[in-house]
């Protein structure tokens, strides 16, 4: 953009955020610390990002007519996805008028919103390394696929999901109808299709942060962080850290998937590249065309964390992923299911060393939902690990009243 307007007044730049659940507060506050009138859509009333932004609209974002109607009239200047649970076609036809412009594209938030559009372009397209995998639309086939070729151990997913929702890994045949239950009951949108994979060997798994921006000559660049190594339980992330350290040979793959996969989606703005390694060996896993939940510990590693380098690609200014610190972070589950919540210990979590903690505001907790997330910087990750891992466990979630 060549000039960011005054909030709330006719020259206003104007950002809609699509998903306003933790990851989308944190762009919201960087995009205002620049400038720009924020307006946080998501599902339900009071979301984290709603709580922060300049106006706060609730809908039902996977109802295109919806979706059309809002963004018709708020006219924003760029329209930021943050969720897969979107009407992609609507962003494409609004996009195509041009009513809207979408971060990155339209096309790359169709092609991401599912598992399918996405690992078909790595895979079949671009010629990426990636486990073996095939789609099924019932448990029938899921079974032939598996005896197929695909064989155990595999892993199954919803071609649609989030937060390692409905996903699983089946050892053999007596686990194969409640994989296929758990992909169902965990899909969110496109029902009934799953992918099975065939389970990798890998050493560890990376998210790599990729920025797409303007470079000093106006041209779009591509920039690296450096390599997020993380822990994930059922699919869900629970830790991260930054750096993971890799071999040279294959941090070089890792960052020539990832410019081809990001090159190919288009537009402008932070990419989560997943990718597993083994020795010098990496294969591609999936990419979110947003900032990505391994990510956060960049709030307290990198001198511009993943939603100040989003903010600052898709309105066209100059990034910098330089880290400034190892680093961790620790999720902080609800733990209880409640409407409203109270934190406890937080004095004695901000007393572990050179720690930081997000609690996000989510109107409601559930068991396994991520309520917060403890952030610890020291001179080597293990430390960091560490104490992000205290501090986190000495917050206590309890049910108000």
């Amino acid at each position: 953009m060549s000039h960011i307007g005054t909030p709330l007044s006719p020259c206003a730049t104007k950002v809609m955020l699509l998903g306003s659940g933790e990851l989308g507060k944190e762009v919201l506050i960087a995009l205002q610390r620049l400038g720009v009138e924020t307006i946080a859509v998501d599902r339900y009333a009071d979301a984290p990002g709603q709580q922060v932004a300049h106006h706060a609209r609730t809908i039902a974002m996977s109802d295109a007519d919806q979706l059309k109607a809002l963004i018709e009239a708020e006219k924003p200047d760029l329209v930021v996805p943050e969720i897969e649970a979107i009407a992609t076609p609507a962003l494409e036809a609004l996009e195509a008028a041009g009513v809207a412009r979408v971060v990155p594209t339209a096309r790359a938030a169709r092609l991401t919103m599912d598992r399918e559009g996405i690992r078909r372009l790595a895979a079949e397209t671009l010629g990426l390394p990636t486990s073996p995998y095939r789609f099924c639309d019932s448990l029938e086939e899921l079974q032939a696929a598996i005896d197929g070729g695909i064989g155990y151990p595999c892993v199954v997913k919803p071609v649609m999901s989030s937060s390692g929702k409905g996903q699983s890994k089946i050892d053999g045949p007596d686990g194969v109808r409640a994989a296929w239950d758990y992909a169902m009951a965990g899909g969110r949108v496109s029902h009934g299709r799953i992918i099975v994979e065939g389970f990798i060997d890998f050493d560890y798994e990376i998210t790599l942060l990729t920025v797409r921006a303007r470079g000093a000559g106006g041209e779009v660049e591509t920039q690296f962080c450096e390599p997020i190594g993380h822990v994930q339980v059922s699919g869900d992330y629970v830790e991260s850290w930054q750096p993971h350290p890799m071999h040279p040979a294959a941090l070089q793959k890792a960052q020539q998937i990832a410019a081809a996969v990001t090159a190919d989606l288009g537009g402008q703005g932070i990419f989560g590249v997943e990718l597993f390694v083994k020795g010098e060996q990496v294969w591609f896993s999936e990419v979110s065309p947003r900032p990505h939940d391994t990510g956060m510990v960049t709030m307290i590693t990198q001198w511009q964390n993943e939603f100040e380098l989003h903010a600052r690609a898709i309105l066209g200014l100059p990034v910098s992923t330089a880290l400034k610190s190892p680093g961790a972070s620790a999720v902080i589950y609800g733990g209880v299911d409640a409407k409203a919540v109270v934190f406890e210990g937080v004095d004695e979590a901000l007393r572990v060393p050179q720690t930081d903690l997000r609690l996000f505001g989510k109107p409601e907790s559930f068991v396994k939902r991520r309520m917060g997330v403890a952030l610890a910087h020291a001179a080597d990750v293990d430390t960091a690990r560490e104490r992000a891992k205290e501090a986190a466990a000495k917050v206590k979630v309890r049910a108000a009243g």
